[in-house]
């Protein structure tokens, strides 16, 4: 990012995903920069839900306190909380297929206007498995994606068209990135809210897809 233009790093983007979750709410996180999100809930009635078995989760350990047998979806070490409970991932995927999750927070690699969503292939490279996000999408409340505006060669993220295989189409409510956070409309994408030190103008520069 040139000049003084600094925007958010990965835990000022979780930090502003965070603000996003409300008191009793069931969110499930993905794997990469929404697994950070659990370190900022703080006081608020928010219970954390992994698909790969683990309701109730906690912040990352302290170096030295990490247990191997808790683990987020990501592989991650987490830690658990005094009401934590554990289950199978046919009743993980139960909860989310029968709308009881009500939002979801995920990483992406590429974002449409209309709220196209891809996430979990790149054709050509190895992939380990599709994973949950294709249950997450269709099944929660609201879908909050999490990702850097722009890739490894400062190309944008957010496009009038994804040209990866998709996750789900239109499923995409709210787009946070290191630049700012943008609403999937109707009649196309509202900035709503420009990250520290980064302008508007600078958004649009960056970003395919169109602006309203």
């Amino acid at each position: 990012m040139p000049g003084s233009l600094k925007g958010w790093d990965r835990n000022q983007m979780a930090a502003r995903a965070a603000q996003e979750l409300e008191d009793g709410m069931y969110v499930n996180l993905g794997i990469g920069i929404p697994t950070l999100v659990a370190n900022y809930v703080g006081d608020k009635d928010i219970t954390l839900q992994s698909e790969n078995g683990m309701l109730g989760m906690g912040p990352f350990p302290f170096e030295g306190e990490e247990d191997p047998d808790l683990i987020n979806a990501g592989k991650q070490t987490i830690t658990e909380l005094a009401r934590t409970s554990y289950f199978d991932s046919a009743t993980s995927f139960g909860m989310i297929r029968g709308g009881k999750i009500a939002a979801a927070v995920l990483g992406a690699m590429e974002v449409s206007e209309k709220g196209d969503l891809a996430n979990w292939m790149i054709p050509g490279k190895l992939v380990k498995g599709m994973g949950g996000a294709m249950d997450l999408v269709a099944g929660v409340g609201r879908v909050i994606v999490v990702m850097d505006h722009t890739n490894k060669h400062g190309d944008s993220k957010v496009l009038k068209e994804c040209t990866l295989p998709l996750t789900g189409k239109g499923v995409v409510d709210r787009i946070i990135t290191n630049l700012g956070v943008l609403d999937v409309t109707p009649d196309g994408l509202r900035l709503v809210e420009c990250a520290d030190e980064v302008t508007r103008d600078y958004i649009l520069s960056a970003t395919e897809a169109k602006i309203i």
